[in-house]
């Protein structure tokens, strides 16, 4: 996993999507199956979520959402396209990361049905780079909100931020896919704790349950 240049939301929203239905096309009866790290979902759930957050953020950018039905896999990917391609078009003349978080929740739910369907993480996606970006600035909110000391996270392929305030005092390393996983909520205190950390781990660990996110009591995929 490359974290290269941020790439525009109209630019990784639509691989998500593009990545999703690649999963999912060809796999019949997937809509059943659950989704580990989303206990409650299945993939129909999972699809579910990812249309109504694409249509709130529509609506929010003057969009209206179709009101045709959809239930079944199929129809519910074409639906998302259909909202979806109006998002695409709104966000690049809206410019900026307007649609920033949802694009970071969508990558992470392709992250997590990848997981569920036994596949692996993408070698390179659109969505990767600024999806990191928008977690590592979650949580180093929830760094400084707790008044923890400032950390460090590397990647073991040497990109580095520094989350909280401050200078940090420790340092948590993890290969990319590991610490995404982390952030988003994905792993579980004891899977956080085995991380390589410079310093005990044990002050960081509450600052790992921030937004949406908590990490699982067992251990996440």
């Amino acid at each position: 996993m490359t974290a290269s240049r941020l790439a525009p939301d109209f630019v990784g929203y639509p691989e998500v999507r593009r990545g999703v239905r690649a999963l999912l096309g060809s796999r019949a009866g997937a809509h059943r199956r659950p989704v580990p790290a989303c206990p409650e979902w299945t993939v129909t759930d999972l699809l579910g979520h990812l249309i109504a957050i694409a249509e709130r953020v529509l609506e929010r950018h003057g969009g209206t959402p179709p009101v045709s039905p959809a239930s079944t896999v199929p129809e519910l990917l074409d639906r998302w396209d259909d909202v979806g391609e109006d998002l695409d078009r709104r966000l690049a003349r809206a410019g900026g990361r307007s649609g920033e978080i949802m694009v970071m929740d969508a990558y992470t739910h392709e992250l997590d049905l990848r997981a569920a369907l036994g596949m692996p993480p993408p070698a390179e996606h659109a969505a990767w780079a600024p999806s990191f970006e928008v977690l590592v600035r979650g949580f180093s909110g929830s760094v400084a909100g707790r008044g923890l000391p400032a950390l460090r996270l590397r990647t073991t392929g040497g990109s580095e931020w520094t989350v909280g305030t401050g200078r940090p005092v420790a340092t948590l390393t993890a290969p990319a896919h590991e610490l995404y996983r982390a952030l988003a909520g994905r792993r579980s205190p004891g899977q956080l704790a085995a991380l390589e950390w410079s310093a005990a781990p044990g002050p960081w660990l509450p600052a790992f349950s921030w937004g949406p996110f908590t990490p699982p009591r067992s251990p996440g995929v």
